[in-house]
């Protein structure tokens, strides 16, 4: 998960400022009127799409999703991880509402945002000749891959940044959104995304 100072540097790009306030101003106009957030908070709330979209697989976030999403929220807040009404936990709750139509939106930003600040094709010719025939071979691949593109997995679909080594258990339902939130990131194709949906869960 990233933290409010990786935020902040990522928010001192001209091209990526821009597209956060652009994004800002129609979420604001169209969804939220009365919501106050900074920059730096809008970004945050826009890195929680994936993990909200895998959460509303089955059409609504439960008690423990909820809590986890607060969590990520306060800790990707700028400042704000202890107070008790949090911008970016309010504006999740705006985008939850209408997730269907912000989605792309959000994950367009999201795609502006790891374009400039890597390379996805220069990370594929790092690890396109590693094996990957067993969560061993998925474990080097985590080790050999730029540092930023793991923990963009870690930020966009895990509670914690160590889980990433970790099976664990997932819906169906979850894990094909999660597998589609891949494609629409342009991340599928990568054999680090390919490990991750093929060794870290056990689908249910």
């Amino acid at each position: 998960m990233f933290t409010e100072y990786e935020v902040e540097v990522m928010i001192e790009d001209e091209i990526i400022l821009e597209a956060i306030q652009n994004l800002k101003k129609d979420f604001i106009k169209k969804e939220a009127r009365f919501l106050d957030i900074s920059d730096h908070d809008f970004l945050s709330l826009i890195f929680l799409t994936p993990t909200l979209g895998v959460a509303l697989a089955n059409d609504d976030v439960n008690l423990k999703e909820e809590l986890a999403l607060n969590k990520k929220a306060r800790k990707l807040s700028k400042g704000n991880y202890f107070l008790k009404k949090d911008p970016v936990v309010t504006g999740m709750q705006f985008c939850i509402k209408n997730y269907n139509y912000w989605e792309e939106h959000f994950l367009s930003v999201i795609r502006t945002v790891m374009d400039r600040t890597m390379n996805l094709e220069d990370a594929h010719e790092i690890t396109k000749n590693a094996p990957l025939k067993n969560l061993s071979d998925y474990k080097k691949v985590i080790l050999i891959c730029p540092y930023i593109l793991v923990r963009y997995i870690c930020a966009f679909f895990l509670e914690e940044d160590e889980d990433i080594f970790t099976p664990r258990p997932i819906k169906k339902s979850e894990f094909d959104v999660l597998k589609e939130l891949g494609q629409k990131l342009k991340i599928d194709h990568l054999p680090i995304f390919k490990g991750f949906c093929e060794f870290t869960f056990n689908v249910s």
